[in-house]
């Protein structure tokens, strides 16, 4: 039962960021500073996230339950008329588990509403200072991930399919598979493919690694990254900076603005 901006008896999934307490919007403050209860993802999440919240709030670190503990804690606390938060990683619209926790909430005749973060991609991009569309360059961005021992991906939904139209790539929840990752999409957009890896964006331990699809792996593997990082692909990480862009957007020609 989504609810928009419902009151106590609400659980509010809410987006966090990708780690940096500046970086949480101002919708997101207000709820946490309101909640009697704070569920959120530990894994992610550090205390200066966490910082706004009341000194009498009950805050419960999400990693080690499953999502039908997740559940109980959120609908007991809603169903006292408390004021919940569901604080996940991110943005709630991109792997967070929203559907499933929601699901389970509906089950449950709890009320629910969702407050956007700033995506994971997002910040990355904005660290490399990289734009992911640019003209004749790359119009389209693909989020995915790679199939390890996580849900199996949808039929059709292969990297293969999606490297062949030349998009820029991001890839959440791929760090353990760079090397396999990066041999596969090699045979699409070539070995010297511009790449980026970003761990923990916007956070006290973030770490960039630029490399191509020849030598990001080596990189990876050397920094031993094993979670919380997105990969990017694409010809588009190679503009920045690089000087003039070959096309630009017709949006700001100066013949359309007269």
């Amino acid at each position: 039962m989504n609810r928009p901006d419902a009151g106590p008896g609400t659980v509010h999934v809410v987006g966090a960021g990708p780690g940096a307490a500046d970086l949480l919007t101002v919708r997101a403050v207000r709820l946490i500073e309101r909640a009697d209860v704070v569920v959120y993802a530990g894994t992610y999440l550090d205390d200066a996230t966490l910082a706004t919240a009341r000194d009498d709030a009950e805050l419960v670190d999400s990693q080690h339950l499953d999502l039908d503990e997740i559940t109980e804690v959120l609908a007991t606390a809603a169903r006292a008329g408390r004021e919940v938060v569901r604080l996940c990683s991110g943005d709630p619209s991109v792997y967070s588990a929203m559907a499933e926790q929601t699901a389970r909430l509906d089950a449950a005749g709890v009320a629910w509403d969702v407050c956007p973060g700033v995506p994971a991609y997002s910040a990355a991009a904005a660290i490399l200072g990289a734009e992911l569309t640019v003209p004749e360059v790359a119009q389209t961005v693909v989020l995915t991930r790679a199939q390890a021992r996580s849900t199996a991906m949808p039929p059709g939904e292969t990297l293969a399919a999606y490297a062949a139209t030349g998009a820029t790539l991001v890839l959440h929840l791929a760090i353990t598979r760079t090397r396999a990752i990066a041999d596969e999409l090699a045979a699409f957009y070539g070995s010297d493919c511009p790449v980026a890896v970003v761990f923990r964006a916007s956070q006290a331990e973030e770490l960039v690694l630029r490399g191509t699809l020849g030598s990001i792996a080596d990189a990876v593997e050397s920094a031993a990254l094993r979670q919380a990082a997105v990969i990017l692909v694409g010809p588009a990480l190679g503009v920045a900076g690089s000087g003039p862009l070959v096309c630009e957007s017709h949006l700001y020609d100066p013949a359309r603005q007269r």
